[in-house]
């Protein structure tokens, strides 16, 4: 056993991790059935953050990220906007990144025109868009909207915008929320908005790399992160569990609200991250094991050279 392991040929490793990899989704896909997911505290205070706010609070969602990390952010972005609106948060929509609009655009066509069409534009949300500068837009922002935002991406006046009548700058929301791929992102945002105005509230989303460098901003200036999909799994549980009856409510027409086991039909664009979890559990496993064969590999080897 031990020479079939040391001499075992790389690609099946390749193989292996295809099948670990390919059978969940395909499980996953065929049945529905996916890993339960247990929310940390982190995760816990970043849905407490949203749902503790009063209907009609003032949201700023900053999207800096690209479709590069759409796999990991893309779920947490839609489930914000589906929490605060599902809340009746007044959302304003803005971005760091060049691409950032598209990730907007996408998140208010999916979520917010198809699932809450009683919402109307301009006065239940509204898309700033991008603005160049990166941390330079924060800084003037912070003070003054107008400075920068003059028009929304409609080239509505800000003046006409209902909503934003009587927001001046960002110290006027009651919450920052950002999804953020790196730089611009939640490290600006912290040193530029909430440390200068400690009043500021704010929680974020991240990628897997980014989520370390965050860890010391909570919970003072971050009061909740969520750190690459296994957060975002872990926050669309939370909200599903609130808020699954409304959500199977939306997608379900004729079909029954729940399954034979009693569990709500959940739309899939708001179970991304549960559901791609199942691969990258598995995926996972699969890698410590290969960690532990090859160390005991790696030991046996040396301990044969010391007795010749």
């Amino acid at each position: 056993m031990y020479e079939f392991f040391r001499d075992l040929d790389r690609r099946w490793i390749f193989l292996m991790m295809f099948l670990c990899v390919a059978v969940p989704i395909i499980i996953i896909g065929a049945t529905g059935k996916t890993f339960p997911e247990e929310p940390t505290q982190l995760v816990r205070a970043v849905f407490d953050e949203i749902e503790n706010l009063p209907s009609g609070s003032k949201v700023l969602l900053s999207y800096d990220y690209d479709p590069a990390s759409e796999g990991e952010l893309a779920p947490m972005a839609t489930m914000f906007a589906y929490h605060c609106a599902a809340k009746g948060h007044k959302m304003y929509f803005m971005a760091l990144w060049p691409v950032g609009p598209q990730m907007v655009d996408d998140t208010i066509e999916n979520i917010i025109k198809k699932d809450f069409k009683d919402l109307k534009y301009g006065e239940d949300y509204v898309n700033l868009g991008y603005k160049s500068g990166y941390e330079g837009v924060i800084k003037v922002i912070i003070t003054d909207f107008t400075e920068l935002y003059s028009t929304d991406t409609r080239g509505t006046p800000w003046s006409a915008i209902p909503m934003c009548h009587d927001v001046n700058s960002v110290q006027d929301m009651d919450l920052i929320v950002n999804v953020s791929a790196g730089y611009a992102g939640t490290k600006e945002w912290v040193q530029y908005a909430v440390t200068p105005y400690p009043k500021l509230r704010m929680v974020a989303g991240c990628t897997g790399v980014q989520a370390p460098l965050l860890y010391p901003y909570i919970p003072q200036q971050l009061h909740g992160l969520l750190g690459a999909i296994k957060g975002a799994a872990e926050y669309e549980a939370l909200v599903i569990e609130a808020y699954g009856d409304k959500m199977a409510r939306k997608d379900a027409g004729d079909n029954p609200l729940t399954d034979d086991n009693g569990d709500y039909l959940i739309p899939g664009k708001y179970t991304e991250g549960i559901r791609r979890m199942g691969p990258q559990l598995v995926a996972h496993l699969l890698m410590i094991l290969l960690i532990i064969v090859g160390n005991v590999i790696y030991f046996v080897e040396r301990r044969r050279e010391g007795r010749r």
